[in-house]
């Protein structure tokens, strides 16, 4: 296989689990809101950030974060792809 269909379908492969990701974060959150981005940092292959409603408890937080580790996990078991998940707190509007 050539050099460039490989890195085609690997970064087909990506965008499809960063999709998996995020509709997942927003399964398990419907109100938050969630990013993805391919920007690479050492070993990783993206990022998910979720920004859930200030209203969530933490119990609420530390649950939606265990499951999105845990499927991230799956998907770097199964692709090799590091797609680290991060909830944050909203940005403040001004």
């Amino acid at each position: 296989m050539a050099p460039r269909r490989k890195l085609d379908d690997r970064r087909a492969v990506l965008d499809a689990k960063l999709t998996e990701l995020m509709l997942y974060a927003k399964e398990l959150c419907p109100e938050a809101r969630v990013e993805a981005t391919t920007l690479q940092y050492e070993d990783e292959d993206g990022h998910v950030d979720v920004f859930p409603p200030p209203t969530l408890s933490d119990a609420e937080v530390d649950r939606i974060e265990d499951a999105l580790a845990a499927r991230a996990s799956d998907i770097f078991m199964a692709t090799g792809l590091l797609i680290p998940c991060a909830l944050f707190d909203a940005p403040e509007s001004a």
